[in-house]
């Protein structure tokens, strides 16, 4: 891999990019599976961390502080090596994890695509799309959005950087796979991916769910906002949606409602509170008020330790 003052020359390695809560999780478990593969899990702070300096040789640096207090990143077991930075880290980074595991190196990321493909030029593209409306859905059973109008604005976010990044594609650079595909035919699925990847399938990719609190493909996981919200709410994601929907096959199932100024408003509220609601059930009410006044009034250091021990209980969630 030639990047830009990154000295290593490997195989890049191979970006699964999708929404969350579009089954990149449940996939990254088949892909692990794998004799072949790794994947490490979630990986967004290797992207989310790194900002352009025109200072350095390589072009990049690392927000070094806020790396160090990303839950996921402190959670991955990952080291910063003295000295590192830029580019000359993220190589290290990447080392550290073929270091634990010398196969094919997948990694799960869900937004900052083209910063991803800039630094690591020719990586393969896994592109990971779920219907919006069961993203929307999942959003709200995870305490993220507190309606479906909110739930969906992971997959508007993600799905536009998509569509900005695949134009620059090399062709056969990327691979689609919809999460509905995914589920209801897994062997001929994990069959093309394992293609893509130059591999051949194993079958314990289908065993997955074995030593994991995932369970095994299910279709009744396909769809479930036509069983579990109302065509209102529906119709407010295709409000948002209908034309993106439509350019990757999922057609509404009405006529699209986008609220009016009132409407919105309730909505809105409706959001916060359900998102209140949660953070305060998972942190308890005393952290969750701490965190909000110590934003507000700037108290770095208070807000810091706050967040860190928030963090400490999103931790022990992880999946």
């Amino acid at each position: 891999m030639a990047v830009d003052g990154m000295a290593c020359e490997v195989k890049p390695p191979v970006l699964v990019f999708g929404a969350l809560r579009s089954g990149t999780t449940v996939f990254r478990l088949m892909l692990n599976a794998h004799p072949l593969l790794n994947n490490p899990g979630e990986v967004d702070f290797l992207f989310d961390c790194l900002r352009r300096d025109p200072g350095r040789a390589d072009g990049w640096r690392y927000d070094l502080k806020a790396l160090s207090e990303n839950r996921i990143f402190r959670a991955s077991g990952l080291r910063i090596p003295p000295g590192r930075d830029g580019l000359d880290l993220l190589a290290d980074f990447l080392t550290q994890y073929r270091e634990r595991n010398p196969a094919c190196l997948t990694l799960n990321i869900h937004r900052n695509i083209d910063r991803a493909l800039e630094v690591l030029p020719g990586a393969p593209v896994i592109h990971v799309l779920r219907d919006p409306r069961d993203v929307a859905r999942s959003c709200i059973g995870m305490g993220w959005a507190g309606t479906l109008f909110h739930g969906v604005q992971q997959w508007i976010f993600t799905e536009t950087e998509w569509d900005e990044a695949r134009a620059r594609l090399a062709d056969g650079q990327a691979l689609e796979l919809t999460y509905e595909a995914l589920i209801a035919d897994t062997p001929g699925c994990l069959g093309r991916i394992c293609d893509f990847l130059g591999v051949d399938f194993d079958e314990a990719m289908l065993s997955y769910h074995k030593d994991t609190t995932y369970g095994a493909p299910d279709p009744a996981l396909i769809a479930q906002w036509k069983r579990k919200s109302s065509p209102h709410e529906v119709a407010l994601v295709e409000g948002r949606v209908a034309a993106m929907m439509r350019a990757r096959g999922y057609e509404p199932a009405g006529a699209p409602h986008y609220p009016g100024m009132f409407e919105k408003a309730g909505l809105m509220l409706r959001n916060r509170a359900h998102t209140w609601r949660v953070a305060i059930g998972r942190y308890g009410f005393a952290l969750f008020a701490l965190e909000k006044l110590t934003r507000r009034l700037g108290l770095g250091r208070l807000h810091s330790r706050c967040r860190a021990r928030m963090h400490q209980h999103d931790i022990a969630i992880l999946k």
